[in-house]
């Protein structure tokens, strides 16, 4: 994983660099030797060229770019311009200042400025470590950094540094490689396991109150679940998303899109659940026991809620309103929905999710003045991130009219991105439990089909439509027998 401390100032201006634009009328502001081109808005760059913006990322003898810029636009860089590319780029501008430099007689000047750049390429293979996972950019980062070597004695601050970034680069690499190769080996179990079901299980299976009863403890071993989930998404998983699209309209660099694994995972766990959720209500064949599930699940959500789990209580009234449970009316007859109600209140999809938004947006200032780890607790709703930075993406052109980049909106974009980020970087505070979560993944779930017949078996049709459906699906099973 990159380097958490990279996150935890990210946004935090220093004086040798630019923060996030604010709004104003344009101005041109020169400066460093990547200011050419660049356009500021009150102090803040909003605007440049492609080249402009690499010649701001460089630093110089006297400039050391703000790491709210390295991050930003190493992560948005790649929508234009494949890692690699960058990285020869790059090289192009360290020489091209290194052969200033060594025309000069100073060379602790020439020592200071490899320094900065070691501790640029530092930054670059932490936050982003997979850019350099292709033999090819490997073997330009030493390149670089071979040439950084030159003015330093044998075993000195320069050399020591690029040994220690390369070790941990190293590391990184392998641990991703692992990763890879495990999601690679078992893709269709990586899924976890999909609805698989197409009858009821033995009467002698467990259900999930057999296993915890306690809806406090099943919302904080789901919270243990997504945070070990979401912590193997890294930033530029998510910022593929948007540079996928952009690579195949301009038909280039295809082959080099590596498969986001993590965030494939992660949408599945959503699915799963959800369909868990519908199969342990509609398995169950008593009414009254019928009953309790859907409100152990009711309350589970509510504490999911409570922690800041928003993704793990969406998925389960997600699961609560699919068809098959929607439809158990004798069942929800019994059921106190009042906080129910009040659940879906907050995941009310009018107004862009304004309820849920208001919610999230109370969790992050709780995480932001927090004392503990369990107030740090945020997940949001996976897919209306993804959505949100999308649009974003979407509303707003790469490219101004004049051909500069729109580097105002990837300021944004990586803000959000940022927090993204930082959420997952949290340590769970809550106990695993291995027997509730060995449940919760690999507990056998029911495909859409068997959810209905379930959900018939336990509360016959009541319209045609439903009487139609209930046919069918009979007839369905005889011609497989």
């Amino acid at each position: 994983m990159p380097q958490t401390f990279v996150f935890s100032s990210i946004l935090t201006p220093s004086c040798s660099g630019q923060g996030q634009p604010s709004m104003g009328e344009c101005s041109s502001k020169g400066g460093s030797i990547g200011s050419r081109d660049l356009i500021f808005q009150d102090g803040h760059l909003i605007s440049g060229s492609l080249e402009a913006l690499m010649e701001h990322l460089v630093p110089t003898v006297d400039y050391y770019p703000d790491r709210t810029y390295i991050f930003t636009f190493l992560l948005s860089s790649r929508i234009f311009i494949p890692p690699h590319d960058l990285l020869v780029r790059v090289e192009q501008i360290c020489l091209e200042q290194r052969q200033q430099l060594e025309a000069g007689p100073d060379q602790a000047t020439l020592k200071s400025f490899s320094a900065k750049i070691v501790q640029f390429l530092k930054e670059w293979t932490e936050t982003f470590p997979y850019d350099f996972q292709e033999e090819k950019a490997m073997a330009k980062l030493k390149a670089i950094t071979h040439c950084a070597t030159h003015c330093d004695e044998e075993n000195g601050t320069v050399k020591k540094a690029i040994t220690q970034m390369m070790q941990n680069l190293l590391l990184s690499l392998a641990t991703q490689s692992q990763l890879q190769e495990f999601w690679e080996k078992f893709h269709s179990l990586a899924m976890d396991r999909g609805p698989v079901l197409k009858a009821k299980p033995p009467a002698t299976q467990k259900d999930i109150l057999s296993v915890c009863c306690d809806p406090l403890v099943l919302a904080q071993q789901l919270t243990h679940i997504e945070l070990e989930r979401v912590h193997n998404i890294h930033p530029e998983d998510l910022m593929q998303i948007l540079s996928h699209r952009e690579f195949l309209d301009n038909q280039r660099c295809q082959g080099d899109q590596t498969k986001t694994y993590s965030l494939e995972a992660y949408d599945k766990w959503f699915n799963c659940l959800s369909m868990l959720v519908a199969t342990e209500v509609c398995r169950v064949v008593k009414k009254k026991q019928r009953t309790r599930t859907v409100e152990f699940f009711i309350d589970v959500a509510r504490e999911c809620f409570n922690i800041g789990n928003f993704n793990s209580m969406m998925a389960i009234i997600s699961g609560m309103n699919l068809s098959p449970v929607a439809r158990l009316k004798k069942t929800w007859s019994k059921v106190k929905t009042a906080k129910f109600d009040i659940l879906e209140h907050y995941m009310d999809p009018s107004s862009n999710f304004c309820n849920y938004r208001t919610a999230l947006q109370g969790a992050t200032q709780r995480c932001q003045m927090a004392h503990s780890s369990r107030e740090k607790i945020v997940i949001p709703v996976f897919n209306l991130f993804l959505k949100d930075i999308y649009f974003l993406h979407k509303i707003h052109t790469n490219c101004l009219p004049n051909g500069q980049v729109n580097f105002k909106k990837f300021w944004e974009i990586s803000r959000q991105i940022h927090d993204f980020m930082t959420w997952t970087q949290v340590e769970c505070p809550f106990e695993k439990d291995k027997k509730i979560q060995n449940y919760l993944l690999t507990a056998p779930i029911y495909n859409e089909e068997a959810l209905f017949i379930a959900s018939f078996e336990s509360e016959g049709p009541e319209n045609h439509m439903e009487k139609d459906s209930w046919k069918t699906l009979r007839t369905t099973l005889l011609n497989r027998d």
